[in-house]
């Protein structure tokens, strides 16, 4: 079941990442899903030993869907920094 969730709340993430950043034209179903996923794993890295604070995407809280949102967001802006050579 924690997988059935991870991929829902990476997916919301991904989705939110993708409209905050101006990618959503680009990005299918799948690709934000990845993106929320991955950009779960970069937050956690950069919360935990930062804030102290964990979230996880295999069991829903709004502190885990804040993070994913966050590590996202900073996936897609490394993504546009070197596919496009601005952040935005």
């Amino acid at each position: 079941m924690g997988w059935i969730i991870a991929l829902i709340v990476g997916g919301v993430a991904g989705w939110l990442a993708s409209l905050v950043m101006n990618r959503d034209a680009s990005m299918g179903v799948v690709l934000n899903i990845v993106v929320g996923c991955i950009g779960s794993l970069i937050g956690n890295a950069l919360a935990g030993p930062l804030l102290g604070v964990r979230g996880s995407v295999q069991e829903f809280s709004l502190v885990g869907l804040i993070i994913a949102f966050v590590g996202a967001v900073i996936l897609l802006a490394i993504v546009n920094f070197f596919k496009r050579g601005s952040v935005r």
